[in-house]
């Protein structure tokens, strides 16, 4: 029996003895041209940049910045870092210059790996011109002079990390007040890597990356773990739908680790081309028909879209949001199978379904090492091996996070269903408690709207015991990081406003007609935007969204050609439901 990597680096190591000679990363640059890598000259490409970042005086433990586009390169210097014994601190390109500002004051990072070419950051904006930094390419770059003729001898002889060694601190805050590190060990990371090989199947993985590597989610699944089964991984930098299918198409993409988002808008591209192909009706009768066959059979009356796909698609793995199940049996109504997995920073692993049990409405069950127990409140905690090792320089906050006898708290409420798996009802702090004392969670609400018709919601109580949904207006679907996209609301929408408002009024009469009394929305408006203000990680900012419906003068939204409802000030999307 093979032991399990107790480090990143032996894992990245036992990948390369076994897959040396496959190929492993690469990219379409901005000319046009492939940059590919094998496991091995991946390999070398990170001691060549362990070795440059000694050489730039860093030393073990020094905090280490990265700012780029996903690219071998920003690969590279990971585990260059690791062998380096430095700490990993990711800047996401999604996030605010303040945020970025806040990060590299609370982390005293030493140095910035920064991406280059058309989509990466400007560290002007955020004042960091002046900071000591190293281009991503010419830290991986072919050694120069400057290296000795024994190098790749002395950086064999370096001591490798050990487990308990923090390799990573990740900030899941920092556009308001102190930003919050959580400070990731070798051990944390390689256990929950270790679950992922009883979830995610095994099979010959082709992987288009879409998530940046900033986000914990692709480095653990679509980096760590893929390269320890052999999978060959492409990256792509446009966020343009065209492009990205071109990928899919080219690389015969088997798998895809994304946020709910992402495979929401994969759908919403799918739906949109059958509508205009005057197809939709036959297509929901195909998918009520392939829904009681297996899921090789689904994949051949869906062969044109399948073809699409690249013809091997056979997997989403999904996690950082709530997934709605109708999304869900969508996707596998077409015989894509979709894993959907709960955790956070903190947690690591949490739960996860699998190829044999993967209940729509459901994140599954914890796998073998990982603890999970329902507190009398309904939160839900966890105790294990992939836990963080804390919040850096803040041991009163890391106190509070933990309950008396050690289990970590998530601010999760949630409940097992018959067979032990878990379901979601979302945030402790958006519950929304009606004057009668009756709890009622958003989510349920807004997965009743998105089965009537609704795509995108956020419900809140605007007032004591008045639930409102605030609501994208349809056809708003844009790639979550923009770049090649127009914007705009009215972007795909053709109907006139009191078309869309009539179908919005009986989407939301139909949703209060599936939820109970105490559940039901008293009101609806149109978000002004084109999507809802989210986090670096694509999560709802349901904060900043309760203030703009809850002010007492309206705020002004876009001109009236931008949508409906525009001109009319921040409650003229309203709407009263029966």
């Amino acid at each position: 029996m093979t032991t399990a990597p107790r480090t990143l680096v032996d894992l990245f190591d036992g990948a390369v003895t076994r897959f040396r000679d496959r190929p492993a990363l690469s990219v379409r640059r901005d000319d046009g041209s492939l940059l590919a890598w094998t496991y091995g000259e991946l390999d070398r490409r990170t001691r060549i940049a362990a070795w440059r970042l000694q050489a730039l005086g860093l030393r073990p433990g020094d905090r280490l910045l990265t700012w780029s586009p996903s690219t071998p390169e920003l690969a590279a210097a990971y585990f260059g870092a690791m062998r380096a014994h430095l700490v990993l601190v990711p800047l996401d390109l999604r996030m605010s210059m303040d945020a970025v500002e806040g990060i590299v004051a609370a982390s005293g990072a030493a140095h910035l790996i920064l991406g280059t070419g058309r989509d990466a950051p400007d560290p002007r904006e955020a004042r960091l011109d002046a900071f000591p930094t190293t281009t991503v390419e010419a830290l991986t770059a072919e050694p120069d002079d400057d290296f000795p003729a024994d190098w790749e001898a002395q950086v064999a002889t370096w001591a490798r990390p050990a487990p308990e060694e923090i390799c990573e601190l990740v900030f899941t805050s920092g556009t308001t007040g102190t930003p919050k590190g959580v400070m990731l060990g070798h051990d944390n990371v390689a256990a929950s890597i270790a679950t992922f090989h009883d979830i995610v199947p095994r099979m010959e993985h082709r992987i288009v990356s879409l998530l940046p590597l900033s986000h914990l989610l692709e480095q653990s699944v679509g980096l760590f773990y893929a390269l320890d089964v052999g999978a060959d991984i492409l990256y792509v930098r446009s966020r343009n739908p065209r492009v990205i299918f071109e990928a899919l198409r080219e690389h015969r993409v088997t798998s895809l680790i994304v946020v709910p988002q992402v495979l929401d808008l994969f759908w919403s591209a799918i739906e949109r081309e059958v509508e205009n192909r005057g197809r939709a009706a036959a297509f929901d009768r195909l998918r009520a028909l392939a829904r009681r066959l297996p899921a090789s059979i689904r994949r051949r009356i869906f062969g044109s879209v399948h073809a699409q796909l690249g013809g091997h698609f056979r997997l989403f793995v999904s996690a950082g949001a709530f997934l709605p199940p109708a999304l869900q049996v969508a996707w596998e109504d077409l015989g894509v199978t979709v894993l959907q997995g709960y955790g956070s920073t903190e947690t690591g692993t949490g739960t996860c379904t699998t190829l044999d049990d993967h209940v729509p409405g459901t994140v599954g069950r914890p796998p073998a090492g990982v603890h999970l127990r329902i507190a009398d409140d309904g939160e839900i905690q966890f105790r294990g091996p992939t836990l963080f090792h804390g919040y850096w320089q803040d041991a009163a906050k890391t106190a509070e996070t933990y309950t008396p006898d050690g289990w970590y708290r998530t601010g999760d409420i949630g409940h097992l269903d018959d067979g032990g798996r878990l379901i979601l009802s979302g945030r402790m702090r958006d519950i929304i408690v009606l004057p009668n004392g009756f709890n009622v969670y958003p989510e349920d609400i807004e997965n009743a709207l998105r089965v009537a018709g609704i795509r995108d919601s956020v419900v809140l109580e605007t007032s004591p015991g008045r639930i409102e949904a605030v609501l994208l207006a349809p056809g708003t679907h844009g790639l979550p990081q923009g770049g090649d996209l127009p914007g705009g609301r009215a972007a795909g929408i053709t109907d006139d406003a009191a078309e869309v408002r009539a179908r919005i009024d009986a989407a939301v009469r139909a949703a209060n007609g599936t939820l109970g009394p105490n559940q039901r929305i008293a009101a609806w408006r149109l978000w002004p935007d084109q999507d809802f203000p989210r986090t670096h990680t694509l999560k709802v900012k349901r904060d900043r969204i309760r203030a703009w419906a809850t002010v007492e003068v309206p705020l002004p939204v876009r001109a009236a050609a931008d949508g409906p409802g525009a001109g009319r000030g921040a409650r003229a999307g309203e709407r009263r439901s029966s």
